[in-house]
């Protein structure tokens, strides 16, 4: 039944993995999700050796998580895979709320111009997975397809996992271990780790079907809609004409009875009337939790993604914040793994993102109790918002039928360096940094795609060719350091200058953005968040901010617990 072949990938005998066993890798990832896919990606990216193990031999089954918001977008256009992904997913900016069949709100998630990438995509998760490992495939990591972990005991200065294979078992050893297991995290369950929060009382259920439909590419949320009374629905379009809907159950619902066929497809009969043809593809009943580990890095392991945090799938918070998580940590893998970095470098990947996984969670918790009220009382008010909404505006921005993903900015993290400057917008350290167009030796490019994978100085020049010495001496020096930096200049009018890469702002939306004058400088950490920016940088305060960014400041935690005993 459906559109898509699931593909078979290749199971290889561990002989070579059990010869001396237990060998040591640097780094071993378990779990080949989208997040556990993507830590592998961006592994090679920075040059390092991977080994990732997986229990099954094929994507995941069904569309599961299906929207990727326009920062995960941008991470994947670091990997190398955003291309693949938005030309085979369905981009989509409106979203539009009803209360029964009327609309009560609207938003746009793009509403300036000038981002490469739309608000959002949908695309079914098994096609993101295959472009993902194609790509992990095509720069040598090495993934171990029916390699079941069944066990991990932390060791000093790394962690022993014991893995299962239909050639035997066997044991090896990992100086990190990144845990991108999913929600039912065996890692963390056989560890006894601590994971915090609620599951909500409520059930939902997905349907994908297949049908052609002129509706447009459009989030359509309803409240108490004539085919669903009392309760709420979700539709979402996907690629191969696959059409995703959510049907919220409530409580009482019987999961085993309600996913059968013959009660999924009179529900959707009544939502797209009899005469309409569909196939009903795949189908799942949940329900859904806010919840989070204390802490995302035990020694030298480390959870990402569903592993170390859940929310609800309203907002598309899931895996859009497991992309985050490992946009954040691989650079400071890396750094630490090269011996560019201490490892309390890693302490700032934990405090960053569990201060990111509170926001969504937070966020993921408003929109949850909106739509499945815990109380007469919020039932009241949320149904007396929705019908204030029809026609009175302040009304409207109470409807939260999901607070879609953005990124978190980590204002509070110890890598910034505060501003010393006065400067206006968005682009504070700790930010994301905002796309805009761009030229590139005269071909039209984006910022964003000039940026990641190493620091790189962003310097507002008026004329690249007229550059003060002093900016090249500073250049030539960060260049040369034990974490290099490479110096971009961005002008308003063109031009070049030998040895550098020079961006245009033909639209002056970078110069916007970014509050830029001539003289302006930022420093930009290798995923593309701000670490520090000023109106005029000198040699000594770029390389304190870069010292600041790299952790070299930091006090390790295992160091503040001893300090703490003594």
């Amino acid at each position: 039944m459906g559109t898509y072949t699931y593909p078979t990938f290749p199971y290889r005998a561990p002989a070579d993995l059990m010869a001396g066993a237990p060998q040591r890798k640097p780094l071993v990832i378990i779990g080949a999700g989208p997040v556990g896919l993507a830590a592998a990606i961006d592994a090679r990216l920075q040059g390092l050796d991977v080994l990732l193990f997986d229990e099954e031999d094929s994507v995941s089954f069904g569309s599961r998580a299906v929207c990727y918001a326009k920062r995960a977008l941008e991470i994947l256009d670091r990997l190398g895979v955003g291309d693949t992904i938005v030309d085979k997913g369905v981009s989509w900016n409106v979203g539009r709320t009803f209360l029964r069949e009327e609309e009560v709100y609207r938003f746009n998630l793009v509403p300036d111009a000038g981002h490469k990438r739309p608000g959002m995509i949908n695309l079914q998760q098994y096609h993101l997975e295959e472009a993902l490992v194609h790509r992990a495939t095509e720069l040598g990591a090495d993934l171990r397809w029916k390699y079941k972990v069944v066990g991990v005991m932390p060791l000093d200065g790394g962690a022993r996992v014991s893995v299962e294979t239909p050639d035997g078992n066997f044991n090896i050893d990992a100086d990190w271990l990144i845990v991108a297991d999913g929600a039912r995290s065996n890692v963390r369950r056989q560890l006894g780790l601590d994971i915090e929060g609620h599951v909500f009382k409520d059930r939902f259920l997905i349907a994908d079907v297949v049908m052609k439909a002129d509706f447009p590419a459009e989030r359509w949320f309803w409240f108490d809609p004539p085919f669903h009374p009392n309760q709420s629905v979700l539709l979402h379009k996907q690629s191969d004409n696959v059409w995703r809907i959510d049907f919220q159950l409530g409580w009482d619902a019987d999961p085993e009875e309600e996913k059968k066929p013959e009660k999924i497809i009179p529900r959707v009969k009544a939502m797209l009337g009899d005469d309409r043809e569909f196939e009903l593809e795949w189908a799942s009943i949940y329900t859904f939790q806010c919840r989070r580990m204390k802490n995302f890095r035990h020694g030298r392991l480390l959870f990402v993604g569903d592993a170390a945090h859940q929310v609800s799938p309203f907002g598309a918070r899931g895996a859009n914040s497991g992309f985050q998580d490992t946009d954040d940590l691989l650079w400071k893998l890396a750094l630490v793994i090269k011996g560019q970095a201490p490892e309390a470098l890693l302490d700032s990947y934990d405090a960053d993102r569990t201060y990111a996984a509170d926001e969504n969670i937070r966020n993921s918790t408003r929109s949850t109790d909106f739509i499945t009220p815990k109380s007469a009382v919020s039932k009241l008010f949320r149904n007396a918002a929705l019908e204030l909404a029809r026609t009175q505006p302040f009304a409207r921005k109470l409807v939260n039928s999901g607070r879609l993903s953005v990124p978190a900015f980590l204002v509070h993290s110890a890598l910034n360096t505060p501003d010393a400057d006065t400067f206006d917008g968005n682009m504070v350290p700790g930010a994301p940094m905002d796309d805009a167009p761009v030229r590139v030796a005269g071909q039209d490019a984006w910022l964003l795609d000039q940026l990641g994978h190493r620091f790189v100085l962003l310097a507002f020049v008026d004329d690249p060719g007229q550059l003060e010495p002093a900016l090249r001496a500073q250049a030539t020096a960060l260049a040369a350091g034990p974490v290099p930096v490479e110096t971009v200049l961005v002008t308003p009018h063109g031009g070049s200058a030998v040895g550098f890469t020079v961006l245009q702002d033909p639209g002056g939306l970078f110069a916007q953005r970014y509050d830029a004058r001539p003289g302006t400088t930022y420093l930009v950490r290798p995923d593309q968040h701000v670490a520090a920016r000023w109106r005029r940088a000198d040699l000594a305060a770029v390389r304190a901010a870069l010292a600041r960014a790299t952790g070299q400041g930091i006090t390790s935690a295992a160091a503040q617990a001893e300090a703490v005993a003594a």
